[in-house]
């Protein structure tokens, strides 16, 4: 039980780095064309993994359907994304949270 703890905790690490990563990227480019720019997360997903998104689209369509492949559509891919990245990370932590020892730091 304690390594699926530890594997949640690293996998909410890996998702901050990547947010943090996003929102470095996205300051960047607003600094230099002198406008806001967000990156949607859509946007990253078809660069990183373009038939995986198609995929995803054509089962959520499939099983789900359209309506869904719509709310999908508003509620995450065009959501910024270092947005999506901390909050897959908050809920990864949440899940691998360790409660600390009610007897104390040096109990036994």
């Amino acid at each position: 039980m304690a390594i699926f703890k530890f594997l949640w905790r690293f996998f909410s690490f890996i998702l901050l780095v990547l947010a943090v990563l996003a929102g470095v990227v996205d300051s960047i480019e607003s600094v230099a064309s002198s406008a806001v720019v967000i990156t949607p997360f859509g946007s990253i997903w078809a660069d990183v993994d373009a038939e995986g998104l198609a995929l995803v689209k054509q089962w959520v369509a499939t099983h789900i359907g359209g309506t869904m492949l719509q709310a999908m559509n508003a509620a995450i891919l065009q959501q910024p994304a270092f947005g999506v990245f901390l909050s897959l990370s908050l809920l990864c932590w949440v899940v691998g949270y360790k409660r600390p020892s009610p007897a104390g730091r040096f109990a036994a």
